[in-house]
């Protein structure tokens, strides 16, 4: 396979796992995390190719989106050999995404491609989809939208339990420039709600 099949068959796998996901990490996510790192690896000079597949497949045995996450990415690690992808790609697509997530607290990925991957999920928990993510996420969560009372968990308390905070951790200069406006507009949003409630 070449490498453009390659990327077909990652796109079809990832399409089957993810389409009917409804906490915001979606097949539209995977998608919208791909073409930015894309875009970011061009910018940046990186490794476009691995930047995409990582990209694709980062949310893939995340434990917050499946019961058995080892099983997952053993199911992963498979497609990877189905489409006879190099080792040395297999490698460096690992290396990407095993840092990625915030839940792992703010740890910095080892490479570039990593740290691409990392810019471009937390790019999508910002701006207009961020938002649309956050309130879809925190329903499917059983989180009441906000709440006046600060101890209570709500979709509102997490823009300044973690989104707020996220221009803030960018690794690229690429990013760092799309994150401001994306934070601004969530900032605009949250101002203009709390006026409404």
């Amino acid at each position: 396979m070449n490498k453009e099949q390659q990327l077909k068959a990652i796109t079809d796998y990832i399409y089957e796992l993810f389409k009917d996901d409804v906490t915001g990490h979606d097949f539209y996510h995977m998608r919208r995390v791909a073409r930015t790192a894309k875009e970011i690896a061009q910018s940046e000079h990186a490794n476009v190719f691995i930047c995409e597949i990582a990209a694709w497949v980062h949310d893939v045995g995340d434990h917050k989106l499946f019961k058995d996450p080892k099983k997952e990415l053993e199911e992963l690690y498979e497609v990877f050999q189905s489409i006879d992808l190099e080792p040395s790609a297999i490698k460096l697509i690992d290396h990407a995404i095993k840092d990625v997530s915030f839940s792992k607290g703010n740890q910095i990925p080892e490479t570039l491609e990593g740290k691409i991957v990392q810019d471009a999920d937390r790019l999508d928990a910002l701006g207009a989809v961020g938002i649309a993510r956050t309130f879809a996420y925190g329903g499917f969560k059983g989180q009441v939208m906000y709440s006046e009372s600060e101890s209570k968990n709500s979709s509102v308390q997490h823009f300044y339990d973690k989104l707020f905070t996220l221009k803030y951790t960018m690794n690229t200069n690429t990013a760092i420039k799309m994150a401001q406006e994306r934070h601004d507009f969530m900032e605009n949003f949250i101002d203009t709600f709390l006026d409404e409630w």
